[in-house]
């Protein structure tokens, strides 16, 4: 069973509900069918619909929680983010002025 889709379907209101919002996002359609092989398979969630199913759940299920062993190379712009997250207010002020 795949915990992070459970949750995400905790999260939105069921597998319907998460098929729906994952086929709006992405354009891709995605059936109810396909979240339960997902959920109750152990299917692997394709990475390009992992930033829909983040925003479905309002990041309470990130893409880091889904792909631990590879986010990093699967989205390169999260670990950026994550650095500039992580950076004390004085080092995010000399960076932005160290441009200009």
């Amino acid at each position: 069973m795949n915990l992070h889709i459970k949750k995400a379907c905790r999260l939105v209101g069921g597998q319907t509900a998460l098929a729906k919002g994952i086929t709006q996002i992405t354009g891709k359609k995605v059936t109810q069918q396909r979240v339960r092989n997902w959920l109750l398979r152990g299917d692997e969630v394709p990475a390009d619909f992992m930033a829909a199913i983040e925003t479905l759940t309002n990041k309470q299920v990130s893409r880091q929680a889904m792909r631990p062993e590879d986010w990093q190379v699967v989205w390169p712009e999260l670990v950026d983010a994550q650095a500039a997250n992580h950076l004390p207010i004085g080092d995010l002020a000399a960076q932005s002025c160290a441009g200009g």
